[in-house]
């Protein structure tokens, strides 16, 4: 990940701003499943016995409709404020554990049956080594559901603040899939983002 500090005090800030998409109107909410939404939920396959691991939690914004779904849920951000809300926004899940790390070199103890990310592979430019770690935290059989925005600019614009972003070409996502043994089994689009779905081979 690039410009990590860039990347923190943006999101730290945008909790300082009262930016919580938890807690967004129905509209805002309707906005935001363009990335993601039920399609890319149901492609996780969950269910009571599952392990799962979200890259780039935020505020928790998904993971409120997913811990509920499986039997573990860890949630890693590298924005503490952002982590600290989400602890205030999941506090009544029992199987919920947040981690505030940078994913590429956070040392995880466990695998896990599922890991999917939304709107995070853009702040991270080391895309193969993001890949390869997926690789490894996966168990065998397990799922990784990838959401990445089409957007191609090269920076977030905030007016006052500027922060660098690597876009995500679905081609180049998809060779980065493949030199892994995770098979790509799904590919589909939604209207803001491209979804790949792949799984490890047993």
């Amino acid at each position: 990940m690039c410009c990590t500090n860039d990347v923190i005090l943006h999101y730290d800030l945008l909790i300082d701003e009262g930016n919580d998409p938890v807690h967004d109107p129905e509209p805002l909410q309707d906005y935001m499943n363009k990335w993601d939404g039920q399609d890319f939920i149901n492609a996780m396959q969950l269910d009571k016995t599952k392990s799962v691991l979200e890259i780039g939690v935020g505020t928790g914004r998904l993971a409120v409709r997913v811990a509920p779904l499986c039997d573990k849920f860890c949630g890693i951000d590298i924005s503490p404020k952002t982590v600290n809300k989400a602890k205030e926004n999941l506090v009544q899940y029992s199987n919920v554990n947040l981690i505030c790390g940078n994913f590429l070199i956070h040392s995880f103890l466990d695998q896990f049956d599922v890991i999917y990310s939304s709107l995070t592979f853009m702040h991270i430019k080391e895309k193969q080594d993001a890949i390869d770690k997926v690789f490894m935290l996966l168990k065998d059989g397990g799922r990784f559901i990838l959401s990445i925005d089409k957007n191609q600019d090269e920076c977030i614009d905030m007016g006052l603040r500027k922060i660098k972003i690597f876009p995500d070409d679905p081609l180049l996502i998809e060779r980065n899939i493949s030199k892994c043994r995770l098979n790509i089994v799904e590919c589909f689009e939604t209207e803001l983002a491209y979804i790949h779905v792949a799984v490890k081979e047993v």
